[in-house]
């Protein structure tokens, strides 16, 4: 069931938050043990949230726009009680968290039943899924596949049916990676729409947290339950909260539409270049739209990225180097050791490159690009072939979502489910219109063109589909 169909259920009685709680956790038990999603699971708090829930609804009393509905969280949202992995080793050591991320939070506020917190890439450095601690979160559709990072365990957990709605955090793309690995729809907002307090940072100035679902609708209901200002991150925005739900059936009428283009026409495998096409045929868009130097703000993301986050790691790469992922610390070292004039200039380029995105924004409300340039590799794969020359898989899978992260602007990735795997297209529109590119993907939604795949790599008993 889609969350907006368990929350209509439970709120006219036809089903218990109870029934919906443990549908979820017995789906958790059959199918994670192939797709590795999760890292904790919380029943017995689900249970309670569960109940009162129930409670409330028969005494009469209102309940919040997603009843009953069960979600999980990546681990590097603080849930109360539990130790704030961040997908590290170093930081089981912690205490656990004295009080839940604010989304959290929102989502409970809502009605919503937290179930758990979900696997992650090291640090929320990485694009694999592939966790060195805790196993490689895996493909629903393929569990020999990637499920894309650094919210792997997200997109598993609502690829793979085990909830109906998660919350990851995007910083080079690690919203629209897996989203677009596991099939599923996944939205970006703008940098600073939703509170990221309470969550572990991997990159503050670039870091944004957001949600994953199978419909357009419990995307929207998941993002309008967040919104709103938050003192506790100096980042958020103080805009009003502004709902998108009742907004997404509005006609496409008078949108000016276009195809990213340079950059984002390039390095693409085939499968890539169909389901941008695709996505142009439905919406009926041919003008190309040139995004300046897009292959240059990826290399400043890079820069940034990679210094900001070896700062905060500073203490922890000194004193336990042994206790990282290899492949994170060395990253981190390396970003610990560049000068600060380099730093410095890419800091200017991110000032200018986002003035000049944001001038095609006067004459385009939407832009379109692939979200990947393939579908999922196969775990362990490290190089693959892009237009003829080998690179490295982990560097290279957020080619087209960088040059977006790098200057906070809203995307919803939405899923065309191609055989023999399903690959992700973004819907880029300008800062604050979160509503626009919401119902770009719920026309693509409601014309067939986007479509969250039923999982065919899991079954009911937890062994892989052949």
């Amino acid at each position: 069931m889609t969350a907006s169909a368990i929350a209509a259920a439970v709120a006219t009685r036809k089903l218990s938050a109870k029934e919906a709680t443990e549908a979820a956790l017995s789906r958790i038990a059959a199918r994670d043990g192939v797709l590795n999603a999760f890292t904790d699971v919380t029943a017995e708090r689900a249970r309670a949230k569960a109940a009162e829930i129930d409670a409330a609804i028969a005494a009469g009393k209102s309940v919040g726009p997603l009843a009953g509905v069960p979600f999980a969280v990546k681990n590097l949202f603080d849930v109360e009680g539990l130790p704030t992995r961040a997908g590290s080793k170093i930081n089981r050591d912690r205490a656990p968290a004295a009080r839940d991320a604010t989304l959290i939070a929102r989502m409970e506020a809502a009605g919503a039943v937290l179930v758990g917190a979900l696997n992650m890439g090291e640090y929320a450095y990485d694009f694999t899924g592939e966790n060195v601690h805790d196993g490689p979160s895996r493909n629903p559709h393929d569990p020999t596949r990637m499920s894309g990072g650094s919210s792997g365990g997200s997109g598993s957990a609502v690829g793979g049916g085990l909830v109906p709605i998660a919350l990851g955090s995007d910083t080079n793309g690690s919203i629209r990676v897996p989203s677009s690995f596991c099939g599923i729809f996944g939205l970006k907002p703008t940098y600073g729409r939703l509170s990221r307090a309470r969550s572990f940072p991997f990159v503050m100035s670039l870091d944004h947290l957001g949600p994953f679902a199978r419909s357009v609708e419990d995307l929207a209901l998941a993002y309008d339950a967040m919104q709103g200002p938050d003192p506790d991150d100096a980042a958020c925005t103080t805009r009003p909260a502004e709902p998108v739900s009742g907004l997404l059936s509005q006609e496409l009428d008078g949108l000016r539409i276009g195809l990213a283009g340079g950059h984002f026409q390039t390095n693409l495998f085939p499968e890539a270049a169909e389901a941008v096409a695709r996505v142009a045929a439905a919406l009926k868009v041919t003008e190309v739209i040139e995004v300046p130097e897009a292959a240059r703000a990826r290399a400043a993301a890079y820069v940034i990225s990679t210094t900001e986050g070896a700062s905060l790691h500073l203490d922890r790469l000194r004193t336990r180097p042994h206790d990282f992922d290899p492949a994170v610390r060395d990253r981190l070292i390396a970003g610990a050791m560049i000068p600060a004039p380099l730093v410095d200039r890419a800091q200017k380029f991110r000032r200018w490159y986002r003035a000049k995105v944001l001038e095609l924004f006067t004459s385009v409300d939407v832009l379109i690009a692939p979200a990947t340039p393939c579908i999922a590799p196969k775990l362990g794969q490290a190089t693959f072939m892009l237009d003829g020359v080998e690179l490295p898989v982990r560097a290279n899978i957020g080619i087209h979502t960088q040059p977006i992260s790098f200057i906070g602007l809203p995307v919803v990735a939405v899923p065309i489910p191609l055989e023999p795997m399903p690959i992700g297209v973004q819907i880029i529109a300008a800062p604050w219109c979160e509503h626009v590119a919401l119902r770009v993907a719920h026309a693509l939604q409601q014309r067939g063109v986007a479509a969250a795949p039923a999982p065919r790599g899991v079954l009911e008993n937890g062994s892989r589909s052949a």
